[in-house]
């Protein structure tokens, strides 16, 4: 049993390891970001194009984090391959995250049809309440504890926001505001990741995968 839970440690101290390197910290931030900057984009361009404008920089931020990660990150920890048992809990974790979406998405249509009679404070406290469980679900599943931090700041961020609004301290919701806070801490963690990183392992040119059980 001990000789088990060793490995069982083991892996995902890997795994750890593995996502520790700031590049999807920052592709979170970089998303979230969408949430503070469509807002204010909305009147000129109209809610669909505010947010549709972001597709190509989510590309641009997503094949700059792939460069990162094959010319800094790999040098200095190597690649992963993971067993059967692992890939296993990740395609589990794919298609549970795929449902989730897609719960969200039918919700935000609804939310969007009916908008003029639910209350801000309902979505507000709805959308918290989503981006908390989708974090805190993702954070037990896959073991990493800073994503129960970034689902509080996320499940806080829209009441707190229009807690603000309605008191005329903010505008639109208090989305550029909160949201614009929650980015920037993705991307500061992210980037302190990536830099310690960078400080604690030295560049090499083995770039043998690690093979976890």
């Amino acid at each position: 049993m001990s000789h088990s839970i060793s490995l069982k440690d083991a892996e995902q101290r890997v795994f750890q390891t593995a996502t520790n390197d700031g590049t999807w910290d920052i592709l979170l931030g970089c998303f979230f970001l969408m949430f503070a900057i469509a807002p204010l984009l909305s009147a000129s361009l109209g809610d669909f194009w505010s947010s549709a404008v972001f597709l190509p920089f989510w590309g641009a931020a997503y094949v700059a984090l792939r460069l990162i990660r094959k010319h800094v990150v790999r040098p200095r920890i190597g690649s992963v391959r993971f067993g059967k048992s692992r890939r296993a809990v990740l395609s589990r974790f794919n298609v549970i995250l795929l449902v989730l979406n897609l719960l969200t998405f039918v919700l935000g249509l609804f939310a969007a049809a009916y908008a003029s009679r639910i209350p801000g404070q309902v979505m507000g406290f709805a959308l918290g309440l989503i981006l908390l469980g989708g974090f805190s679900f993702a954070a037990f599943y896959l073991g990493i504890s800073r994503l129960y931090v970034y689902g509080l700041l996320t499940g806080l961020g829209p009441p707190i926001g229009e807690w603000l609004w309605t008191r005329g301290l903010v505008s639109h919701h208090g989305y550029p505001l909160m949201f614009g806070f929650i980015s920037g801490t993705m991307i500061f963690v992210g980037l302190a990741l990536l830099l310690r990183l960078i400080a604690q392992y030295p560049a090499s040119d083995d770039d043998q995968p690690l093979e976890s059980m």
